[in-house]
């Protein structure tokens, strides 16, 4: 019997536990630590932002279907990880140990390290539904007085989707007021070209989102290290190859909304050998830590790499389908560590996303998501809109039924030809 421990219930924390509950014996158990009972469905916050949903609409409570799966949740939340002692310190100051531990808080918000940055202070977000929410009320003030907007991400960001998913969304939004016109819209990236996600592009998302952007009268800066955000402007160095700087941009703004660079949550940052300096989970193909061989991570907080040099930092986004793939591998290699087996099972890292635009949208697969690529294409449509909405319900009743994977989403991915794992390498001998 073991005590398996999943820290974070988000996107993949939640679906973590679930699919242990599938892979393990019934002896085993499993255990979720989160700050609070609730799911959010954080790819929805975009629509949330412009009023096209509300809070109740995109969370479920998680206590239902953890009793259902015979799951033990602890929403106190955690304080500090002690991984040297195998146990948890909870936020109310008891202490939960594990046998085995599985990372997955996602990001903290490095709001802090520009000026003026965040939703205390000059910009608004879409990262969290209380973000969404606060950003939704500006943007009513914003229809009330229309004036320039501002959308993009910040140096050391590694989430481009939703910058440009709101965009659009936001565009789309206006138009529908019949204020588009009235609003000047500047995208400012740290991208070193639109398109590059932090992933070099995948198959044509450079020429798909400039021509995008240019259809709907949004200008755009690349290659962006923004100095601060101040109530009615945006300062942005545009900066050279060589590191050099080429322009300094003061960008008029009444509504800002950039994403933040993200780093390890505060329980778990400055352990050493578990985290990198930026507090993101060390960890191998099977995503377990070498430091400490009973604690695997996934999902946002795990470190990966850039996918190279950039002018201005770059980081490398975590995709859902990543994560599950993250998750998949990680809930067979604990099984054989229980069993007395060596890890061998390895996500396969390949993207799958869908990024709407309110009308339409980009969709691209990239196998794996780092370059190279057996796989590397993207295409747009009205029909990607339609597949968001359509996501958003599926993923939504698989957290309320307590699912980690339907037969139907199986076979479907089987049809794409799409894996979660790659083929085992070793043999246990």
């Amino acid at each position: 019997m073991a005590d398996v421990v999943v820290l974070g219930a988000g996107l993949g924390g939640t679906i973590m536990a679930y699919e242990l509950r599938d892979t393990l014996s019934r002896s085993d158990k499993v255990i979720v630590v989160n700050k609070g009972s609730t799911y959010s469905f954080v790819p929805s916050n975009p629509w949330v932002a412009v009023g096209w949903r509300d809070r109740e609409s995109i969370e479920v409570d998680l206590a239902p279907a953890c009793k259902k799966r015979d799951i033990d949740l602890y929403p106190q939340g955690a304080k500090r990880l002690h991984a040297a002692e195998n146990r948890i310190e909870l936020m109310d100051g008891t202490f939960l140990s594990y046998d085995y531990l599985v990372i997955a808080t996602g990001p903290e918000l490095a709001f802090d390290e520009i000026p003026g940055f965040g939703p205390a202070a000059h910009t608004h977000s879409v990262c969290h539904i209380d973000h969404a929410l606060d950003a939704k009320a500006a943007f009513d003030a914003l229809l009330a007085k229309p004036g320039p907007v501002v959308i993009g991400a910040v140096q050391g960001a590694s989430c481009y989707g939703p910058a440009y998913e709101f965009a659009f969304i936001l565009e789309k939004a206006l138009r529908d007021a019949k204020l588009r016109d009235k609003v000047p819209m500047t995208f400012i990236t740290a991208e070193p070209y639109i398109g590059h996600l932090g992933l070099d592009g995948v198959g044509d998302t450079k020429g798909l989102l400039e021509s995008a952007l240019r259809s709907k009268h949004i200008k755009w800066i690349t290659n962006a290290r923004i100095q601060r955000f101040e109530a009615d402007k945006v300062v942005a160095e545009e900066i050279n190859d060589d590191g050099s700087v080429k322009a300094v941009h003061e960008v008029a703004s009444d509504y800002t909304m950039m994403l933040p660079a993200f780093r390890g949550v505060e329980a778990v940052r400055g352990i050493e050998g578990l985290t990198n300096p930026r507090g993101f989970i060390l960890v191998d193909k099977h995503q377990q830590n070498k430091a400490f061989p009973n604690i695997f991570s996934i999902g946002v907080c795990v470190a990966i790499a850039p996918t190279g040099k950039t002018p201005v930092p770059v980081g490398v986004p975590k995709t859902g389908f990543m994560i599950e793939s993250m998750v998949t591998a990680t809930a067979k290699n604990i099984a054989r560590l229980i069993r007395g087996d060596r890890p061998n099972a390895e996500g396969s890292w390949n993207a799958v996303c869908l990024a709407d635009f309110g009308d339409g949208g980009i969709a691209f697969v990239a196998q794996p998501q780092i370059p190279p690529r057996n796989v590397n294409w993207s295409s747009q449509g009205k029909w990607v809109h339609a597949a968001k909405i359509g996501f958003e319900k599926y993923f939504l009743h698989k957290i309320r039924s307590g699912k980690a994977e339907p037969f139907y989403e199986k076979l479907a991915l089987q049809v794409l030809g799409i894996d979660k794992l790659k083929a085992v390498t070793f043999d246990d001998g």
